[in-house]
C-alpha cells in the first residue's frame, strides 16, 4: 500500500511538472537586441500615443506573452484591472503606479519605479500608471489574453469616437 501511494505521488508530480514544462515551451527561442524591436502603435485598449513591440507569444491569445511598451512623457493610463496577472519591468525612464478606482497623480501611496523596477499587478486589482517628464519603456509579460477593464467606461479609449483608431 505504501509503495502504491509513493508511486501515485511521484507519478502525479511528474505529470504536473511535464505539463507545466510543455506549456511554457515555444517552438523557437527568441534572442532580440533592443534596436531590433519592431515598434508600432499600441492597440486601442491603451490611450493613443503608446507604442508596442511584441517579443514573444501572442498577447491576444491564451498562452504566455512578452512585449515592450513605450510611453511618451506625460502619458497616463486611467484606473483599470486585468483578468490575468500583469508583470512589469521598467527598462528606461520611470513609471508611477497607484492603486484605486481613479487616477490620482501625486497621491502619497503612489510608487514610482525607475530603470530595473518591477511590479506585479494581480488579476482583478484596480490600478493606474503614468509617466512624467520623460519617455518610458517597459517590458510587460504574463498569460494572455491581454485585456484592460477600465473602472470608468468613459476612460476606455475603445469607447472614444472620432479618434481614428
Amino acid at each position: 500500500m505504501r509503495t502504491q501511494l509513493t508511486f501515485i505521488a511521484i507519478a502525479t508530480l511528474l505529470a504536473a511538472g511535464s505539463s507545466t514544462m510543455s506549456y511554457a515551451q515555444s517552438d523557437a527561442h527568441v534572442i532580440s537586441k533592443l534596436q531590433e524591436a519592431q515598434w508600432g502603435p499600441a492597440p486601442p485598449l491603451l490611450p493613443p500615443g503608446a507604442q508596442i513591440a511584441v517579443l514573444a507569444g501572442n498577447p491576444m491569445g491564451t498562452g504566455p506573452y512578452t512585449l515592450r511598451l513605450k510611453f511618451p512623457a506625460n502619458y497616463a493610463i486611467p484606473a483599470h484591472s486585468h483578468p490575468t496577472d500583469e508583470h512589469v519591468v521598467v527598462v528606461s525612464g520611470a513609471l508611477t503606479f497607484g492603486m484605486g478606482d481613479r487616477l490620482v497623480k501625486g497621491a502619497s501611496q503612489n510608487k514610482t519605479l525607475e530603470t530595473g523596477g518591477f511590479a506585479l499587478m494581480p488579476s482583478g486589482m484596480n490600478h493606474y500608471a503614468y509617466t512624467t517628464g520623460r519617455e518610458t519603456t517597459i517590458v510587460l509579460y504574463g498569460q494572455g489574453p491581454v485585456e484592460f477593464r477600465y473602472v470608468n467606461p468613459a476612460d476606455d479609449p475603445r469607447n472614444a469616437h472620432g479618434t481614428g483608431r
